[in-house]
């Protein structure tokens, strides 16, 4: 069975792929999904009798960067990630020309491709998605994981965005593309500098200079080139998407850079007509704001707007993130630096 978009040229490469997961017991469906370096495929695993996405990777497209450094990351960061609103790993098989990566399918498509067929969501239903996806960030951040930080310039599109969050049979949220997805080094959490990213002490005070994705979902910081805190970038592009959700439009145009540049300097605005409720815009506000007043994962988490449309407690999320937030019993003055807001 070829699938979509295999030319005759493609042919010889479809059918050596296809026989090789064959051996492993997936029987290769439709294209559904196409990146830089690979294509997702709909496949049958037979052993399990259960429908899988494969992504099949080619060496001789990837770089060697990717390759060697960011690929072997993304499988390290998904073996360990188990979540009912993250995509899960199954598993991972490489051949001499291509590494193919087993992961949960999400039949229903993605938030993005829903938006553009329906319009903006109803509160409630923002108010699930919006749920499920902080749970995951959660889960993510509680285990000192980012989701948005991305290596180089090269490597585009690979952040927290519409397009990322896909949907079940049953139109729950999970998380995707963890490419470049990347652990802070606990030992980092305590190394705080004087920055206009960074807020806490002791709590998501990792600073970044590594920044690739969607401008349209990019904090002010990363705009500017400054160094800064991968957590907040993540809760940043949360409002964007949140924004998003209720209103059917990104909250600021990003077909010019340094018109973004100047509109993520100041206050979003709603449409007159929106309908939203004002603890639903009041949120998106919290998290578009300047790093230094940015809502973190754990203030979404207490949120009323998100409280009112919670449908179970994270509790373990709550206690590893708090726990995260802890202040030391003793700070090394050369080390840390406090910054009061």
């Amino acid at each position: 069975m070829m699938g979509k978009g295999d030319s005759p040229e493609a042919q010889p490469a479809a059918l050596a792929y296809r026989s090789v997961m064959e051996e492993y017991g997936y029987e290769v469906g439709k294209v559904i999904g196409n990146g830089s370096y690979g294509t997702v495929y709909e496949a049958y695993y037979t052993k399990q009798k259960v429908m899988v996405a494969i992504k099949i990777i080619s060496k001789k497209k990837a770089s060697n960067d990717y390759l060697n450094k960011f690929l072997p990351r993304e499988i390290q960061v998904m073996k360990i990630l188990r979540h009912k609103y993250l995509i899960n790993f199954y598993q991972a098989i490489e051949t001499t020309s291509r590494v193919y990566i087993i992961l949960e399918l999400a039949q229903g498509g993605d938030v993005l491709e829903w938006i553009q067929r329906y319009g903006a969501c109803t509160e409630p239903l923002a108010g699930k998605w919006f749920n499920q996806m902080t749970l995951g960030i959660a889960y993510l951040h509680s285990k000192g994981i980012v989701h948005s930080l991305t290596p180089s310039l090269s490597a585009a599109g690979r952040d927290l965005k519409l397009e990322n969050l896909l949907l079940d049979k049953r139109e729950n949220v999970k998380i995707s593309d963890f490419g470049f997805a990347k652990m802070v080094p606990s030992n980092q959490n305590q190394s705080v500098r004087s920055s206009p990213s960074h807020r806490q002490v002791n709590c998501f005070s990792h600073l970044s200079q590594t920044y690739c994705g969607s401008f349209a979902y990019a904090c002010p910081e990363v705009l500017l080139g400054l160094p800064y805190n991968p957590f907040l970038s993540d809760t940043w592009s949360m409002g964007i998407i949140l924004y998003t959700l209720v209103v059917a439009r990104l909250p600021f145009d990003d077909t010019n850079l340094k018109k973004l540049l100047k509109e993520t300097q100041k206050e979003a605005t709603f449409p007159p007509n929106c309908t939203v409720s004002q603890e639903c815009k009041n949120l998106v506000l919290q998290l578009l704001r300047p790093a230094l007043k940015r809502a973190t994962i754990l203030d979404i988490l207490k949120d009323p707007w998100v409280l009112r449309f919670q449908s179970e407690q994270p509790l373990h999320e709550l206690k590893l993130l708090q726990a995260m937030c802890q202040p030391p019993s003793t700070v090394n003055r050369h080390q840390s630096v406090e910054v009061t807001t």
